[in-house]
């Protein structure tokens, strides 16, 4: 059977080229080759033997998954939908900036977690992607986006906040984050990735002691009743469990903050009193807040807080101390916008009630 040598990090491929009698350095050289230099031909790793070549011409292969499809925004946002199998399809967003650009890549085939307000949740789940899937979106971005070894980077911040939970796919994220921060492969730094997750309390912890990486999470609300309906995995770990996972990983975390992500849902979350149970919740966790204005998608119940009702939130959120932005939109008009992301997944999942989400017009 033929080895895909992009589900190796540093270690996995030293272990792997030691079973095949080589000497651990060869591992190095030909991280570099896959990563640094995006090759997947063997025969082009010109400092290797040709011996050499030829014993893992025959044993192994550089296989990244296949582009489907490629769309660029007019806000230059580009969309690449990548095949993984089984008529499963991913998605992954490049979003250029002046002074940095960010890819966003998907840990899964769909997501379990079934948060009322995502569109990927909707469509159910069906499989973790193996590490060469996960880190194969930013090799293929890399060539895509005409990124060469030597050359100023192009994608310079990486966030785990595409399609699926990256924690319930946790041995193959950390994998790949570790391919992320090797100097041999990436070279990115840990305050430059981000792991985005919707609050599983144990695995936060193990990330802390692993990998610990920039943390995002998708908060939503600001107390555990409204939170249950949004976010369903809050109701096996709640919010008083989750903001104590949060200070915990501070200890270990790149980073002197959690990054809060907040989507705003008109008349459900957005009101001035919900903006100050937040900063009562977060009063001992150093963070900040992201607020993203709800992206629309089909069948949603939802709407998009008007702009005044977004300002006036990240305004009492500021009064009280907590650093705060709103996301500017980004590619809907290619559907790359944040919670649009849907690929296409063969739905395996036995799929949940629908809940009913109570729409009240906001008081505030």
């Amino acid at each position: 059977m033929t080895v895909n040598l992009l589900d190796y990090d540093a270690a996995g491929l030293t272990a792997w080229f030691a079973e095949q009698g080589e000497k651990p350095f060869r591992a190095k050289q030909v991280l570099r080759w896959m990563h640094r230099s995006g090759v997947a031909d063997f025969d082009a790793m010109t400092d290797l033997a040709k011996s050499l070549r030829d014993k893992l011409k025959a044993l192994a292969a550089v296989l990244p998954p296949a582009v489907v499809s490629d769309r660029l925004s007019d806000d230059g946002t580009r969309k690449f939908l990548i095949d993984v199998g089984n008529a499963n399809a991913v998605e992954t967003v490049f979003i250029p900036e002046d002074e940095r650009g960010t890819l966003c890549i998907s840990t899964q085939a769909g997501c379990a977690l079934d948060c009322a307000f995502c569109s990927t949740g909707k469509q159910g789940f069906n499989r973790n992607l193996t590490v060469a899937e996960i880190i194969g979106q930013l090799w293929l971005a890399n060539k895509a986006l005409g990124a060469v070894h030597g050359d100023e980077r192009v994608i310079s911040n990486v966030v785990l906040m595409g399609m699926g939970e990256p924690l319930a796919n946790y041995d193959n994220t950390v994998t790949a984050l570790h391919l992320m921060l090797d100097d041999n492969a990436y070279g990115l730094s840990r305050r430059r990735v981000t792991v985005s997750t919707s609050g599983l309390v144990p695995v936060i912890d193990r990330l802390r002691d692993d990998c610990p990486v920039a943390l995002a999470v998708s908060l939503h609300a600001p107390n555990d009743a409204l939170r249950d309906q949004l976010v369903p995995i809050n109701q096996k770990y709640p919010l008083a469990s989750l903001m104590g996972a949060c200070q915990r990983y501070l200890t270990k975390a790149p980073r002197d903050f959690i990054t809060f992500e907040y989507t705003m849902l008109a008349g459900v979350n957005d009101s001035d009193a919900q903006a100050r149970e937040l900063l009562a919740l977060v009063r001992d966790v150093p963070c900040k807040f992201n607020l993203i204005p709800f992206n629309p998608f089909p069948d949603s119940p939802f709407r998009r807080s008007p702009a005044e009702r977004v300002r006036r939130f990240g305004e009492i959120l500021l009064q009280g101390g907590i650093v705060t932005t709103t996301r500017k939109t980004r590619g809907d008009d290619i559907d790359a916008a944040c919670g649009q992301l849907a690929g296409q997944v063969q739905d395996k999942t036995r799929r949940r009630v629908e809940k009913t989400i109570p729409i009240m017009e906001s008081r505030a």
